[in-house]
C-alpha cells in the first residue's frame, strides 16, 4: 500500500510538472517590477503575486517611526562647518537631507569638507541624504566664487535656443554635483506675467506660458542627465503676484481656466515630461482654495497636483521659515498641515529650533491619530524610490575638476 501510494504521489508531481512547462515564463524570480508569464497571447503580471515585498518596502519594515519622521523633514545648516546640533538632526533625527546657502559656503575646499562630513554623519541611517541647493543661475546662485557663473533664466529664454538650455542645465548640475549636491531646486516654471513682482522677473524664462515649458523643462533635462534631480518650482505658479512669500502670503485670484491656460501649463507639461519632484509655494489660491496656503491644501496637492495632473513623484514644500508661514501659522502645525495635505518633504531652511519643532509637531500628530503611520509610508516610499533612482549615496567628494567645469560653462 505504501508503495502503490508513493507512485501515485510521485505520478502527481510528475503531471504537475509537465503542466507547468506548458507555460513561456518569463522572469519567475520575481525581482523585477515587470514580471510575466504568457499563455495563449495574453500577458499576466505576477510581480505582486511572488514579491510581497520590494526592497523599498522591506527598507521601510525595518524603519522605526522615527526614522520615517526624519525622512520627511530637510533642514539647513546654520554654519560653515558642521556643528553638534545638525550632528543630532541627522544621528538622531534621523533627517532626509540638508539643504546650503551661500552663508554656508565660503569657498570649493570648505564647501567639499562641510557637505563630505554631513554624509559620513549620515553612516548609520537608512538612507543616504539629499544634498540640497537653489542653484538657478543668474542673481540666484549659491555656489563659491571659484566656479564661474551661468546666465539668469531670462536671458537664456530670450535667447530662443533651446540648446543653451540644455547646456546650462548640465553644467549647473556639474558644478553642484562636483561638491556632492543631488538635488537642485530649480528651475522655475514661473511665468513674468507681472512686473510688479518682486519675487520672481528675470528667474523666469518668459512671459509665454509655452516659452516657460519648452525652456523650463529643457534645463530640467539637462540637470537629470548629470544624475543631480530637479525640483520645478514653484507650484501652482508664483509669476502673477506682488508679493513675495519669503515676506508674506501672496493670493492669486485668477479663476481655474485662466489658471489652466497660464500658470499650470508649464507644470502640467513638466509632469508629462519626467518631472521628478516638485515643489510646491506658499500662495493662495483662492480659485481652488480660500482658506489655505497651496502648502498646506489638500485640494491643491492630493486633488489638482496628483489627481488632475497625474503627479506620483515628490511634493516638496517651500521652505516654511519664510515669512508666508511663520507670520500666520505655528510652524509644527503648519508641516502637518502639508503632510495631511499630500505633501512628502517638508523644508525648514534656517534655525534649528525650527526644525526641531517640525519633527515633534509630525511625531505628535501621529501619536495623536491625527495622521497615520501609513500616510507616513507613503511618502517615505515616494522619497526612497527616488533616491534610489538617482543612486544616491554618502560617499566623500575627493577632488573638484574646478577648471573642466568652468570651460565648460564658457564654450557655450
Amino acid at each position: 500500500m505504501k508503495s502503490n501510494s508513493l507512485l501515485k504521489a510521485t505520478g502527481l508531481c510528475l503531471l504537475f510538472a509537465l503542466l507547468l512547462t506548458s507555460y513561456n515564463w518569463s522572469k519567475v524570480k520575481g525581482v523585477s517590477p515587470t514580471t510575466v508569464y504568457e499563455n495563449s497571447g495574453h500577458t499576466i503580471d505576477i510581480t505582486k503575486k511572488i514579491t510581497p515585498h520590494s526592497p523599498i518596502q522591506a527598507t521601510i519594515d525595518k524603519m522605526s517611526l522615527k526614522e520615517k519622521i526624519g525622512q520627511l523633514v530637510m533642514v539647513g545648516v546654520d554654519s560653515t562647518s558642521m556643528d553638534r546640533r545638525i550632528k543630532k538632526l541627522i544621528q538622531q533625527q534621523h533627517v532626509s537631507g540638508a539643504i546650503l546657502f551661500t552663508k554656508n559656503l565660503e569657498s570649493v575646499q570648505q564647501a567639499k569638507q562641510l557637505i563630505n562630513n554631513l554624509k559620513k554623519s549620515n553612516a548609520n541611517n537608512p538612507a543616504s541624504l539629499f544634498i540640497g541647493i537653489d542653484e538657478e543661475g543668474g542673481r540666484v546662485s549659491r555656489m563659491p566664487e571659484e566656479f564661474l557663473s551661468t546666465p539668469a533664466s531670462r536671458e537664456i529664454g530670450d535667447s530662443a535656443d533651446l540648446n543653451w538650455a540644455y547646456h546650462t542645465g548640465q553644467v549647473i548640475a556639474m558644478k553642484v554635483a562636483s561638491l556632492g549636491f543631488n538635488i537642485n531646486f530649480a528651475p522655475v516654471l514661473d511665468i513674468d506675467s507681472n512686473s510688479n513682482n518682486p519675487v520672481i522677473g528675470d528667474r523666469s524664462f518668459g512671459s509665454s506660458p509655452a516659452k516657460v515649458s519648452d525652456f523650463g523643462i529643457t534645463q530640467m533635462k539637462g540637470m537629470q542627465s548629470e544624475q543631480v534631480i530637479s525640483v520645478v518650482k514653484h507650484f501652482p505658479g508664483h509669476g502673477d503676484t506682488t508679493s513675495d512669500s519669503h515676506i508674506q502670503l501672496p493670493t492669486i485670484d485668477h479663476p481655474k481656466s485662466r489658471l489652466m491656460q497660464v500658470e499650470l501649463l508649464p507644470f502640467q507639461r513638466a509632469i508629462t515630461k519626467g518631472a521628478d519632484a516638485v515643489m510646491v509655494g506658499h500662495l493662495l489660491v483662492t480659485a481652488y482654495d480660500n482658506d489655505s496656503p497651496a502648502s498646506m491644501s489638500k485640494t491643491i496637492i492630493s486633488g489638482l497636483l496628483r489627481e488632475e495632473l497625474d503627479f506620483n513623484g515628490v511634493v516638496v514644500a517651500d521652505d516654511m521659515t519664510m515669512g508666508a508661514i511663520q507670520d500666520n501659522y505655528d510652524i509644527g502645525e503648519a508641516a502637518v498641515q502639508s503632510i495631511k495635505a499630500g505633501s512628502d518633504l517638508i523644508l525648514v531652511c534656517h534655525d534649528y529650533d525650527n526644525a526641531e519643532s517640525v519633527i515633534n509637531g509630525i511625531k505628535y500628530a501621529v501619536q495623536a491619530d491625527e495622521i497615520t503611520e501609513m500616510r507616513i509610508d507613503q511618502s517615505v516610499e515616494r522619497i526612497l524610490k527616488l533616491k534610489q533612482k538617482y543612486q544616491l549615496t554618502d560617499a566623500s567628494i575627493e577632488h573638484v575638476a574646478i577648471d573642466e567645469i568652468n570651460q565648460a560653462i564658457k564654450t557655450w
